[in-house]
């Protein structure tokens, strides 16, 4: 009887990950179970590894096994380039095209006076400190193109209008579009002819 309470919980669990519901789920744990050598037992603990190991950026807020991630590290990257994305999922949208070979800001969010998201709630205080402690030339402002992604985009803009050039993603980002649900090829021509603010 716990064998198949764990199975259940296992199925539970799956079904609380973005894009499975419980048929899927119920699915996804079947696979695993049936091909428990090759899938499960390693994905276990790949898992437990990175449970313990993962942490976020203190630099930027992306997501690494050190203190400070590969990008920020990478003595390769553009520093007087700063592109400022809402979450994690868009910086990793970002790098999946490999246009961009500046740095990154992670805001963990975007303002919202209904959820009583404010500036100190996000990183955006850090974000200016960045700004001038590291010499940033332009901030590209790389927010989805929603009400809250908007009202951010602006209010970071007016904060450092007089201190850096600004500019936004432009062309093939739709009104109400994600980053993390376009293709390699809409994020590229969006950020090639990002605009001046």
């Amino acid at each position: 009887m716990s064998e198949k309470s764990d199975i259940d919980a296992l199925i539970d669990l799956m079904a609380r990950l973005p894009g499975l519901g419980p048929r899927s789920a119920r699915r996804a744990v079947l696979h695993l179970i049936r091909k428990r050598g090759p899938l499960l037992t390693p994905l276990a603990e790949l898992m437990g590894r990175v449970a313990e190991t993962a942490r976020e950026c203190l630099n930027c807020g992306n997501v690494g096994t050190s203190d400070i991630c590969a990008i920020c590290n990478d003595e390769a990257r553009a520093t007087g380039v700063l592109c400022v994305v809402e979450d994690v999922a868009d910086l990793w949208a970002m790098e999946r095209s490999g246009t961009f070979r500046g740095r990154y800001h992670v805001l963990g969010g975007t303002l919202s006076a209904l959820d009583a998201i404010g500036p100190d709630e996000l990183r955006i205080p850090r974000l200016v400190d960045r700004v001038t402690a590291e010499g940033v030339e332009e901030v590209i402002l790389a927010l989805n193109a929603t009400v809250d992604g908007q009202t951010t985009a602006h209010y970071i803009a007016d904060l450092l209008r007089d201190r850096v050039a600004l500019s936004s993603l432009a062309q093939g980002v739709p009104i109400g579009g994600e980053l993390d649900y376009l293709d390699d090829g809409t994020i590229t021509a969006a950020l090639t002819a990002r605009k001046r603010l």
